[in-house]
């Protein structure tokens, strides 16, 4: 096969054009061509208005026309041979015992998936509820502020990326294919097919929420087990080897477990702690959500042809002189803001788009690199209570409610009495707070630096009226289970996987370290 890159149609072409920009590119007959299929697709912005798709396809030909036509061209750099990267899905060959899987997020779910394919009938236990009653619960909390601590945006089934953007963009270098993998798996589950090959692919909360109920069904078809409602309290160890589990108050033993909790799992990191497992601190960032009209991201993106496109993302980043790093995290176009709260007095929002992204609103966070200048990194535990303390200072500014603050308040120190040009797009009730008092005055100088950057990179991006909404705290794990090069943690048996445990970052890399994990644990047995 050949791989066509740098191929440019305008944006209102019709893709049936794309065969024959392939067969110019090649120069031979469309005829030529036995069957092409779309590995990526980008949006290329730098002429505006003049807009373009760029695609890179992969092409098959009549194998001896193949080699004439990569030899006659070899001097193109944009057209290369191909071979596919085929996910290779391990095999057990020797009976064990039923694996437990803890925690049932993208990594829970694709290593228990990959168990089950094994037919090692894994057992999951999850302490939320399963997707369908979890949305119920979480759709109750943003309309009367109740707050089930064990079902909501952070804990049930699909983790808290089933309530996001859905978005599968990862930068993990994938030379073993998992990450296509894990792509053509949503998609057989019910994805659109359009997030194998667009370059930032998203599926959205809607269609996610059914991907995750597929999929947990088929593992159950193939012989897994699921316990919802049902959290891991205790771990059984004898002689440094795990040797069970006890949930829901009963004792279960296995001598293999993949622990997928998900970056909230507070009460679990502090019993591994206490059971002797070794972990560490990790740095990670805080920050605050910020609102921008749709319209005004996409025009300045994509200039005044946006509406022939989705809703525009984009990508800011910057390092100050200071030592740290600001950058935008979970951009969610058309989204909304949401209260991500998991702790009773502790308040923390998210962002999360439809599969349409149509509301009126662009969302992200602008988060700030914090570490050993906020806690002690020599204690494992210590990020998680800066995480808390900063939580409870956002919940007690408005009682429980979204506070938030315009941009040009929060520079000036002083409190917002209305929006200013556009509305805020939330999920949960909000209030106006002084968010500028939540954070150290070196952490707040750090994001008004960085806003003043970012508004030369996207115009209107530091107005006066952008939305800012608190607080912004669970970017990434505060700590790191340490596993080796067997994937097991200290205690044998044990393997630490995700994005709890420090490994991952997004529903795509976390879904790719469950493939990793499992591989593992099948390796590791089959030796």
């Amino acid at each position: 096969m050949i791989k066509v890159d740098q191929i440019k149609l305008e944006i209102e072409s019709e893709e049936s054009l794309l065969q024959k920009a392939i067969a110019k590119k090649l120069k031979i007959n469309t005829s030529d061509i036995r069957e092409y299929s779309i590995l990526k697709r980008s949006v290329d912005a730098r002429k505006k208005p003049n807009l373009f798709f760029v695609y890179s396809v992969v092409v098959k030909l009549d194998p001896a026309l193949e080699a004439k036509v990569l030899k006659k061209l070899s001097k193109d750099n944009n057209i290369n041979s191909y071979t596919q990267k085929e996910y290779k899905l391990p095999t057990l060959n020797k009976s064990t015992s039923r694996p437990v899987v803890i925690g049932c997020g993208p990594a829970g779910l694709f290593a228990a998936y990959i168990l089950a394919i094994n037919n090692m009938n894994p057992i999951v236990f999850e302490r939320g509820k399963k997707v369908e009653e979890r949305t119920a619960d979480i759709l109750k909390f943003w309309e009367t502020g109740v707050l089930d601590t064990a079902s909501n945006v952070q804990f049930g089934e699909g983790g808290a990326g089933t309530f996001s953007d859905g978005k599968l963009n990862t930068l993990v270098n994938d030379k073993q294919g998992r990450n296509t993998f894990v792509l053509e798996t949503f998609v057989k589950f019910g994805a659109p097919s359009s997030i194998l090959y667009d370059n930032k692919p998203h599926i959205g909360t809607d269609i996610l929420k059914n991907v995750v109920a597929a999929m947990r069904d088929e593992i159950i078809r193939l012989g897994g087990e699921f316990h919802f409602n049902c959290q891991v309290t205790d771990f059984i160890i004898e002689d440094n080897k795990i040797t069970g589990v006890v949930a829901g108050g009963k004792e279960y033993s296995c001598n293999t477990v993949v622990l997928s909790i998900g970056h909230s799992a507070r009460d679990t990191f502090k019993t591994l702690y206490e059971k002797g497992f070794t972990m560490e601190a990790k740095d990670f960032a805080v920050g605050f959500r910020i609102e921008h009209p749709q319209e005004m991201i996409s025009e300045t993106m994509y200039g005044p042809a946006y509406k022939a496109l989705e809703p525009a993302p984009y990508k800011l980043a910057t390092n100050l002189n200071n030592g740290r790093g600001v950058y935008s995290f979970c951009m969610c176009p058309g989204g909304y803001v949401v209260n991500a709260s998991s702790e009773e007095n502790r308040l923390v929002v998210n962002g999360m788009s439809y599969s349409k992204r149509d509301s009126k609103n662009a969302n992200s966070a602008i988060v700030v690199s914090v570490g050993a200048t906020e806690f002690d990194k020599a204690n494992p535990l210590a990020g998680i209570e800066y995480q808390r303390g900063i939580e409870q200072k956002a919940f007690s500014l408005c009682n429980g409610k979204i506070p938030q603050q315009l941009y040009e308040d929060f520079k000036n120190h002083r409190l917002s009495n209305s929006y200013g040009d556009f509305d805020t797009q939330t999920k949960g009730n909000t209030a106006f707070g002084m968010l500028s008092d939540i954070y150290s005055k070196d952490i707040n100088a750090s994001i008004i630096e960085a806003m003043e950057s970012f508004g030369h990179k996207i115009k209107g991006f530091d107005r006066a009226d952008a939305i800012l909404s608190g607080i912004e705290s669970r970017t990434s794990s505060p700590v790191r289970i340490n596993r080796n090069e067997l994937f097991q943690s200290n205690i044998l048996g044990l393997y630490p996987c995700g994005e709890g445990a420090g490994y991952a970052g997004g529903i795509t890399s976390a879904a790719m370290d469950g493939l990793k994990v499992a591989e593992a644990v099948i390796n590791n047995l089959n030796n």
